[in-house]
């Protein structure tokens, strides 16, 4: 029994993400997107709220998935088939001795009781002028040789980032933009990956505007708050909440960066979010586009309840480098009699065609409307409309449907500098605000004689 209790203490990273239990690998969404992410970017960014395991199962557990080679049979990420060089760094000497040390190999005394199994331990070097520190840990991969990790911290400065080639960086804490980019050119050469695993305390930093940027498929931000795991219950997340200043609750419970008055939507998500449910025939939909291509095409659709002068965003759609033609096909599907609303660049004409944008979304199937999106008085003022939005959340007039990730995510960084709206990852919102500037132009849905071969659209929500 003794044995066994020792080599459970030693083999800690096999309990993690288990089949089945209450702790079982499903209910941990938010970081498998974070592993599958890393099969396809080069750069990832699990932005998490305090005590979600952001540290020790992403970073932490990743990180030795690759020093070792030992995959899980469900592992869906980026494997490497050899031996990788790799840093784990943070913010100073002393926090990555506590922390990031403290994960990998457990506390001083029990040296193999962290996550990187003690079967595959090495060796270890000292870090000179911080006591009890490790320079650099080497781990046996399966493969037969030897993987490298070496400990870096910011207070380093720059140049320590310098030099060498890496397979793999792992950043615990947000880096200064410096150390940042010296990490990714360290990694360029090999095709290597940069993880970012922090609570973003620090707001709207370059690094994670870098993020909330659209780019050519390189990054992947992933947030997680308190309700995407399931080993914090109700009472634990009401105790850690106490205490915690106003201006630090959603980045801390949330991982939303700390945006303060900037929030162009400072409401709760929770006064937002309703859940999904069969929208009642008599409620006249319409739905609004907002055209792209580096920076996605995003669409939703609006249902308005009449009674209560009550909007609902029920659908939403966001791809990028997709062509007039692709997204139609995919928005056809909503149904076709669904009129559009778009704004005032549908009016750009192609190059080669001559067509306009609206008459290419047009003739690929998509009901748009005659004119772009106005206000009721005819102007088409931004403000206007992200005010009208603002008012009707706050009085309870405004709904989301809560499976819309996508929708939220933008919601929840939508922000000012400087009193202007910081133009990042807003294309829904965007799209949200044309279908409501026309919902005066929203109809409901045809009713079927029976027996028609006309296809109707899905029984609404489809997935449910």
């Amino acid at each position: 029994m003794e044995e066994k209790r020792k080599r459970i203490r030693q083999r800690r990273i096999e309990a993690y993400f288990p089949d089945s239990g209450p702790l079982r690998r499903a209910l941990y969404k938010k970081h498998l997107a974070f592993f599958e992410a890393g099969a396809t970017r080069r750069e990832r960014c699990f932005m998490a709220a305090n005590r979600v395991g952001k540290t020790e199962s992403a970073g932490g557990y990743e990180t030795v998935l690759h020093m070792t080679g030992r995959y899980p049979a469900w592992w869906v990420g980026r494997r490497f088939d050899r031996p990788v060089k790799a840093w784990a760094a943070g913010d100073t000497a002393e926090t990555v001795r506590d922390i990031l040390q403290g994960k990998l190999l457990g506390p001083q005394g029990a040296i193999g009781t962290g996550l990187i199994p003690a079967d595959t331990l090495v060796r270890t070097t000292r870090r000179t002028g911080v006591s009890d520190a490790v320079m650099d840990i080497h781990v046996r991969h399966e493969s037969g040789g030897i993987s490298q990790l070496t400990f870096k911290s910011y207070d380093q400065g720059r140049k320590k980032f310098q030099g060498t080639e890496i397979d793999l960086v792992w950043l615990d804490e947000e880096p200064p933009a410096d150390i940042y980019g010296e990490c990714l050119v360290r990694t360029m050469t090999t095709g290597g990956l940069v993880m970012l695993t922090f609570t973003p305390l620090m707001g709207v930093s370059a690094v994670v505007e870098g993020f909330m940027k659209e780019t050519e498929g390189t990054k992947a931000l992933i947030q997680a708050g308190w309700d995407d795991v399931p080993h914090l219950d109700q009472a634990a997340r009401e105790e850690l909440k106490k205490g915690l200043p106003d201006h630090e609750v959603e980045a801390r419970s949330q991982g939303i960066p700390s945006l303060g008055s900037g929030r162009v939507f400072p409401v709760e998500e929770a006064a937002v979010a309703v859940p999904p449910f069969v929208l009642p025939d008599h409620w006249p939909r319409i739905c609004g586009i907002d055209f792209g291509w580096d920076h996605p095409t995003a669409a939703v659709e609006l249902a308005w309840d009449r009674d209560h002068d009550a909007l609902y965003v029920t659908r939403a759609y966001r791809r990028a480098h997709a062509t007039p033609a692709e997204h139609a096909a995919a928005l056809t599907r909503w149904g076709g009699w669904l009129p559009w609303a778009w704004p005032h660049d549908g009016y750009q004409h192609d190059k080669g065609s001559g067509r306009t944008l609206r008459d290419q979304y047009a003739q690929a199937g998509l009901n748009m409307l005659d004119c772009m999106a106005t206000h009721a008085d005819g102007g088409n003022g931004v403000e206007a409309g992200i005010m009208e939005m603002l008012t009707a959340m706050r009085e309870g007039r405004f709904k989301v449907f809560s499976n819309l990730a996508e929708w939220f995510g933008e919601f929840r960084l939508y922000h000012r500098r400087q009193g202007q709206i910081v133009k990042l990852k807003d294309d829904l919102m965007s799209a949200t605000r044309y279908a409501m500037m026309m919902r005066r132009e929203a109809v409901t849905k045809p009713r079927l004689a029976k027996g028609d071969l006309y296809q109707a659209e899905m029984q609404y929500p489809p997935e449910f």
